[in-house]
């Protein structure tokens, strides 16, 4: 085992099967057995002259000859040009291999200052073994947004993408470049829009990922806005809470002022002339009146069309009728044409 290195350690490996958001860990036997089922797979620990290393990042496992090991970020797996040369050990040891060059090109402080370029030659075929703080489903997702590579199969829950996110720019790396439409992550969270609108909407606005933060608005139009709390409105921010506001105050005017315009007068004819109009335009006055006063954002089109559309049964003249219907036709499709968003 002490020869063993980076090409060796696939020899071990079991296929994995993905079950759950937690990242897939290999099962591997242990040195000199068979693999056995485990609920837990695993991969033999580094010799004992590895774990006495004297470097800062090293850590040993005691106690135990197997440790649990990345299904996507394991040994040999061709996620890039350069081979791994760094163990990232998970608060609940799960190791992760990565290359420091991939990490160093996206961070701005050195991963946190916890890795520093490696000159020379080193003989340690396991390279360094460096603990964080994260647990292994957060640091999968970290790893996934650096490396651009989808997450989804995991299914990560959304606290978990959250702290992810956090852990993001702790180790000094931009989010609007990976956190942009038609990336891996932008994908997976515009899932959560349906479901949580409102979390969603919070989390984008804190890091000013606009494009995101748009996104979920369009789910916000039934949202009371008293029921947010100090809390929320400090997390999203004054820019992002006022464009919160404007979206619902901006569609509600819209309406106001669509409303405003009634149908058309036709030429007077000796059944109905430009008096008798006039009764079809005071409905439509006080229809439009009663719409408004409860008028929200989100007020669907049928509402519209329920509200107004009864006028017709107090018209006794056809061409009344047929220009009330195509004024609330006009106003139909008007009103879905307003801006849906921040």
């Amino acid at each position: 085992m002490d020869e063993l290195g980076w090409h060796n350690l696939p020899q071990f490996m079991i296929d994995p099967s993905h079950g759950s958001f937690a990242p897939g860990k290999l099962v591997v036997a242990q040195t000199g057995g068979a693999p056995t089922p485990l609920a837990t797979p695993q991969i033999p620990t580094p010799p004992d002259s590895h774990a006495s290393s004297d470097s800062p990042d090293s850590r040993s496992l005691p106690g135990d000859d197997l440790v649990s090991i990345s299904t996507t970020f394991f040994p040999g797996a061709t996620l890039d040009a350069a081979p791994a040369d760094a163990i990232l050990l998970s608060d609940d040891n799960v190791w992760f291999y990565v290359d420091t060059t991939k990490l160093l090109q996206c961070s701005a402080n050195n991963f946190k200052k916890s890795l520093m370029p490696i000159t020379g030659h080193t003989n340690d075929p396991f390279g360094r073994i460096i603990s964080v703080p994260e647990s292994s489903v957060v640091l999968n997702i970290v790893l996934h947004v650096i490396y651009d590579i989808s997450c989804a199969k995991y299914s990560p829950p959304f606290d978990a993408i959250a702290a992810a996110m956090s852990a993001l720019k702790t180790y000094g790396v931009s989010l609007h470049p990976r956190i942009s439409p038609g990336t891996p992550l932008f994908s997976l969270l515009i899932t959560f829009a349906p479901l949580i609108p409102l979390e969603l909407y919070i989390l984008a606005a804190s890091y000013d990922l606009y494009d995101l933060a748009a996104f979920a608005s369009q789910y916000l139009h039934s949202l009371t806005l008293s029921s947010l709390t100090d809390d929320m409105a400090i997390q999203m921010g004054a820019i992002y809470l006022k464009r919160l506001f404007f979206m619902h105050y901006g569609r509600v005017d819209a309406l106001r002022r669509l409303l405003l315009t009634p149908p058309l007068p036709h030429a007077p004819t000796p059944q109905c002339d430009s008096v008798d109009q006039k009764k079809l335009t005071r409905a439509w006055a006080l229809a439009s009146a009663s719409l408004v006063w409860d008028a929200r954002a989100d007020i669907p089109t049928s509402s519209i069309e329920t509200a107004l559309g009864p006028l017709a049964d107090d018209l006794t003249c056809d061409l009344c009728r047929a220009t009330l219907k195509d004024r609330i036709k006009t106003l139909v499709v008007e009103w879905s044409n307003i801006k849906r968003t921040i």
